[in-house]
């Protein structure tokens, strides 16, 4: 009896299944077909340009500082309409322009990319390397000495703009341009076109490692002599005399008994009473050379017809800004000197980002602009806000080393050179002795760190070993130091210390916050959510986001983190 009712009771279940099915296949038959409608595109719509903006020589803090008195277009535009982070560093012990320029297309440390300083000691010869020297090069039509820089030899990593040409079959542009050879060339990596601004003719020149013969469009600007156009005039201050205010006192940036006491009116002129290598050298300090690479940038642009290219893939312009550089170091970052150019730096971009909209698009484009490395303040400004903070002479550190070492281990000139920061040891000397290697570092380093500017040292077997402190500090100095290249003892001076024995100026080159601390600002409406940004960021972490960006393999040594948080 309960089998009779379970299988009444199944057969009816059964048969209501069965009639839903069948309404539902006939409902399905009875829908719209939606096959029939126009496919919603899911392709990804990749930048046309890439546009990199590497201000040399420029402090985040100068940004923050003045940037109520940006006008609307360049710095503003940028701050308003990109992704902007205000704790972001170049993070290697080392911040001078060429270990800044690699870092930023590479997203290597120098550590892999080889690029330890602007110039560094061949550790067998000790004879000085260039950065960008290649002996195997030459520039085209200009004059060209053994250590000027012609290609990127002795970088060790590829690029984005290589990995972007390789995935595009070498379809993609990439054209980079500055006032130094090595902002440019490290820009452009291994497989991009560099053009540099000559001092002694004022012509934006290649070399034979990039083209055998100029394009046109090159061959035309250089015809104009645009560079001739600024001989007499001055550089004078931009705003009204009280938006400087709070700026350092001429007297202390520019004392009149220096080589720097040029003041305002800054005149470029010569000697020789026309254009000459005297006056276009005189051009890098000041506004003039920055409008000339915007200009070079805007023929380029135009010439490579940059943003539109046939294959529909992306290009990428470089471009180098090289003046605040040359600025800052005569005068100082406090200065008001440094204030106006940057100033005018503002007006320049804002026109420049203005013709890129006009002839590629904005919304085609992605702005990407940081700096190279920040600056120290002038030490004598810095003891006027009772710093501890003077000018340490390195070769008088290097004498009395040498005469320690000598008393301690009787042997003389156990140091056989010094390249900052690096002091190169006579290892051979030392064993011949009996004494090891680990004994003499370690002599070398306990003497270094009682000499007055001295913060700390690191020694070739503390980086060999990784046994660095776990400290910030630390960590900058083991990315910033190469195997092969770098010396054996490694020496952080105080903050606000700088090396040098010259009476006025200043430079950067630290581990600390005022030479790491760059902008770092990406703009592109349909790839960027803009906004102010406070988590840490580092320079390198351009490369990894735009391979994210561009859907192309990361460069060779690129270590940093893709910012997602600014990505829609």
């Amino acid at each position: 009896m309960l089998s009779s009712q379970f299988e009444t009771s199944h057969s009816g279940m059964r048969r209501r299944l069965l009639a839903s099915l069948a309404t539902f296949i006939f409902a399905s038959h009875s829908l719209p077909v939606i096959a029939a409608k126009q496919p919603i595109s899911t392709e990804y719509k990749a930048p046309k340009l890439i546009l990199v903006l590497v201000v040399d020589g420029l402090p985040n803090e100068q940004v923050q500082r003045y940037r109520h008195q940006f006008g609307e277009g360049g710095f503003k535009r940028l701050l308003e309409q990109g992704a902007w982070f205000g704790n972001a560093h170049q993070a290697h012990g080392v911040t001078v322009t060429a270990v800044g320029h690699a870092a930023v297309l590479s997203g290597a440390y120098p550590y892999q990319h080889g690029i330890i300083g602007n110039n560094w000691l061949d550790p067998q010869t000790l004879t000085s390397i260039y950065c960008t020297e290649d002996t195997q090069h030459t520039y085209l039509n200009e004059d060209t000495k053994a250590s000027d820089g012609t290609s990127p030899a002795n970088l060790k990593v590829s690029t984005i703009g290589d990995e972007l040409r390789y995935a595009t079959g070498n379809q993609s542009k990439v054209i980079t341009v500055s006032g130094k050879d090595r902002g440019a060339i490290l820009l452009a990596g291994k497989t991009g076109t560099a053009y540099m601004l000559m001092k002694k003719s004022g012509n934006f020149a290649s070399s034979t490692y990039y083209m055998q013969n100029y394009p046109e469009w090159r061959q035309k600007f250089v015809a104009d002599k645009p560079q001739d156009r600024f001989y007499g005039k001055q550089w004078t201050t931009l705003l009204a005399d009280a938006a400087y205010q709070g700026d350092a006192s001429d007297d202390i940036v520019a004392p009149a008994d220096t080589s720097s006491s040029k003041r305002f009116p800054y005149t470029y002129d010569s000697k020789s009473g026309k254009p000459d290598a005297e006056y276009y050298e005189k051009l890098f300090t000041g506004p003039y050379v920055d409008e000339l690479t915007l200009d070079f940038a805007r023929a380029a642009i135009d010439g490579e017809k940059l943003g539109h290219n046939p294959a529909g893939v992306t290009d990428i312009l470089g471009v180098s800004l090289s003046s605040h550089d040359y600025v800052n170091h005569t005068w100082g970052p406090e200065s008001k000197m440094s204030h106006d150019h940057l100033q005018r730096l503002d007006r320049l971009l804002a026109k420049f980002l203005s013709d890129v909209d006009k002839k590629v698009g904005l919304d085609n484009t992605l702005v990407v602009l940081t700096a190279d490395h920040g600056f120290a303040n002038v030490p004598e400004f810095s003891q006027s806000m009772k710093r501890d903070a003077y000018r340490l002479d390195s070769s008088k550190m290097l004498l009395a080393l040498n005469q320690h070492l000598q008393e301690k281990l009787g042997v003389e000139k156990l140091v056989r050179k010094w390249s900052a920061p690096h002091f190169f040891l006579n290892y051979t000397a030392a064993e011949a002795k009996g004494i090891t290697r680990t004994d003499l570092e370690n002599a070398a380093a306990r003497y270094l760190l009682s000499y007055k500017g001295v913060a700390n040292t690191y020694t070739r077997s503390q980086f060999e070993n990784g046994m660095v402190p776990n400290d910030r500090i630390s960590r900058l100095m083991q990315r910033g130091w190469n195997k092969q290249l770098s010396g054996d003892v490694s020496v952080v001076i105080k903050p606000f210390w700088y090396f040098g024995s010259t009476p006025a100026g200043t430079s950067h080159g630290s581990p600390y916050a005022y030479d790491t601390n760059v902008p770092l600002i990406f703009m592109g409406k349909p790839w960027i959510k803009a906004g102010a940004y406070s988590q840490y960021a580092e320079v390198v972490d351009i490369a990894s986001t735009l391979s994210h960006l561009l859907r192309i393999r990361m460069p060779s040594g690129a270590e940093g983190r893709v910012l997602t948080e600014t990505l829609k």
